[in-house]
């Protein structure tokens, strides 16, 4: 369920994603810095938007540096790191953690198990810093994990699991913009399970994994179905009153002001409406700024891992 989220390159300003590479770089050196080398083998551009999204919201402080890596050993990377940017390399781990150990259950990957022991301690350490959303991880995969056992078809009951622990993850902080940003978290998380059903349908048709639409699949009008609903979960997810002029411009809205700190200044509302556009045939549906993006009983955190 990763790689979702991404940036439509050919709508940015070459300084918007000049910067949108800086926050995947800060993201991909927290990752080395507090995990290493295993760390960003993690790295993905769902967690880049978040940093991206969180700075917007919370103006936080940004450490900037320029440095080569085994990637770019050649030219130096402009980076962009922030307590933010830490924040989302721990949830990248836990989320990865739980990712492998998915692949493990549904499809016996010798890969998925391998990762599972070598990330398993790094992302328990991880998990005691937050037993609020690692609570809420644990408690929502057991329910999914239960309605693939009951071979459920109830796609909303199961997409909204995802959407809850999606919702978890976004709320870095609880305060004025909790409400909002578990709104977009909710259905943010119910549009990615949802993509993630719908490009794996086959794959686990022939394999006989549990998949919710399966039985969708079967009726003549699956592929407009399937684009209205993913259109409706990502326009929900932006439609947040309280902050839509910043999720909207999240990329645009955030640059380094002479103290080091972040600014925000508005930009006009795009007139696009979410049309899905092929790249690296992926359909990518975009939002605006061109992002293609409880009660806590329970186990304790790292014993949910």
């Amino acid at each position: 369920m990763f790689g979702y989220i991404t940036v439509c390159e050919p709508e940015l300003k070459v300084k918007d994603l000049r910067r949108y590479r800086a926050y995947y770089c800060g993201l991909c050196r927290s990752l080395k810095e507090r995990y290493g080398s295993l760390g960003q083998m993690t790295l993905s551009y769902d967690m880049t938007f978040i940093v991206v999204l969180l700075n917007s919201l919370y103006e936080s402080q940004l450490k900037s540096s320029s440095r080569r890596c085994k990637t770019h050993p050649v030219k130096k990377q402009d980076m962009l790191q922030s307590e933010i940017t830490d924040y989302a390399a721990d949830m990248n781990v836990i989320l990865t953690y739980y990712h492998l150990r998915d692949d493990w259950q549904d499809e016996r990957k010798p890969g998925s198990l391998l990762g599972l022991h070598a990330l398993g301690p790094k992302a328990k350490k991880a998990a005691r810093k937050y037993p609020r959303q690692c609570r809420a991880m644990y408690r929502e995969l057991k329910k999914l994990e239960r309605m693939e056992a009951a071979e459920s078809t109830h796609l909303d009951e199961a997409a909204g699991c995802f959407g809850r622990l999606m919702e978890e993850v976004l709320v870095y902080r609880e305060d004025a913009w909790e409400e909002s940003l578990r709104r977009m978290g909710f259905f943010l998380g119910k549009f990615i399970y949802i993509m993630d059903a719908y490009e794996d349908l086959e794959k686990d048709k022939a394999q006989g994994n549990y998949n919710p639409l399966r039985a969708l699949s079967r009726k003549p009008d699956y592929e407009t179905r399937c684009r209205e609903i993913l259109c409706m979960m990502i326009a929900e997810s932006t439609a947040c009153p309280a902050c839509r002029t910043r999720i909207s411009c999240a990329i645009y809205c955030t640059r380094e002001s002479g103290d080091g700190t972040t600014e925000s200044r508005k930009k006009g509302k795009s007139k696009k409406k979410h049309e899905p556009v092929k790249l690296n045939n992926r359909k990518h549906y975009k939002i605006p700024a061109a992002v293609c993006v409880s009660h806590d009983g329970g186990k304790p955190a790292a014993a949910a891992l």
